[in-house]
């Protein structure tokens, strides 16, 4: 199996943003899924713990599929629309190792 590819982060939303930044990083992701064929899944995840903290995954096809995405110019202005919303936001590209 080929590895899989991944960008991944994890959201710290200003506190009573958590509705305003799920609604941002669902128009961002569905405007990739609507422009990158390459782009397979993309999910959120909220904290079980703490309701201001996410972490996102997005599966790509290929790593140059996804880094186009990372360096056009409507990435840029929907990342930014949903790093705004946020005290910490640290992200990173991965591939797979193991999957079961």
């Amino acid at each position: 199996m080929a590895a899989r590819e991944y960008a991944s982060g994890r959201w710290h939303v200003t506190a009573d943003r958590a509705e305003d930044f799920t609604a941002r990083w669902e128009a961002f992701l569905r405007w990739t899924s609507d422009n990158y064929d390459e782009l397979e899944q993309a999910t959120l995840l909220r904290s079980a713990s703490d309701p201001n903290a996410f972490v996102s995954f997005a599966v790509w096809g290929n790593p140059e599929a996804r880094d186009a995405w990372k360096h056009s110019p409507g990435f840029m202005e929907r990342f930014t629309a949903c790093r705004e919303l946020c005290d910490e936001f640290s992200g990173g590209d991965y591939s797979s190792v193991v999957e079961i």
